[in-house]
């Protein structure tokens, strides 16, 4: 089993680029918004260059790290199955199903964005930006404490960061009220 440490490694690598992606991709949608509310031609060269950024972050990083961070998992699981007995693997396994629902959700909005089709606001984006945080948070607290219960404690401190993220977002939005270029 010597190279299980590779195998974890890979996970992780992939597990951290899907990652990058997901937290990259609302900020460009939340461009690509305001960038739709634009007049011409500035709607449409913004436009096009953000379409294409955001198809290449999503198909070239973001969907493949996906893919390939779940088949390293599955391979980690085949080699070391009694993690499947441990209670907060459990617990992780749910936040992982939470980080799927959240990357389609992801991959809907990538969609109609690429459709021209708005149906969501910046603002909006701005705090869906913040989705895949929480699960991150959630789920390195679970693999370091390897604790059904004592990951409660990490996620209070991601509702804490969640509090605190609303009211940094709250500020900004005063700020960019009052200085629309900030």
């Amino acid at each position: 089993m010597e190279y299980y440490n590779y195998i974890k490694s890979l996970h992780l690598i992939f597990v951290i680029t899907w990652f990058a992606g997901l937290f990259y991709i609302p900020r460009l949608f939340v461009y690509q918004i305001e960038a739709f509310h634009k007049p011409s031609p500035e709607k449409e060269i913004l436009g096009k260059q953000l379409k294409l950024m955001a198809r290449r972050l999503w198909t070239i990083i973001t969907w493949p790290s996906a893919i390939l961070a779940s088949l390293f998992a599955i391979w980690l699981l085949i080699i070391q199955p009694y993690w499947l007995e441990q209670p907060w693997m459990h617990v992780k396994l749910l936040f992982v199903l939470l980080l799927y629902f959240y990357h389609y959700k992801t991959h809907i909005y990538y969609k109609q964005l690429q459709k021209d089709i708005v149906k969501k606001s910046s603002n909006f984006m701005r705090l869906w930006n913040e989705g895949a945080t929480f699960i991150l948070f959630a789920v390195v607290f679970l693999v370091i404490l390897k604790s059904a219960i004592n990951w409660v404690f990490g996620v209070v401190g991601i509702l804490v960061l969640g509090v605190l993220l609303m009211l940094g977002f709250k500020i900004y939005k005063n700020i960019r009220s009052k200085n629309p270029d900030a």
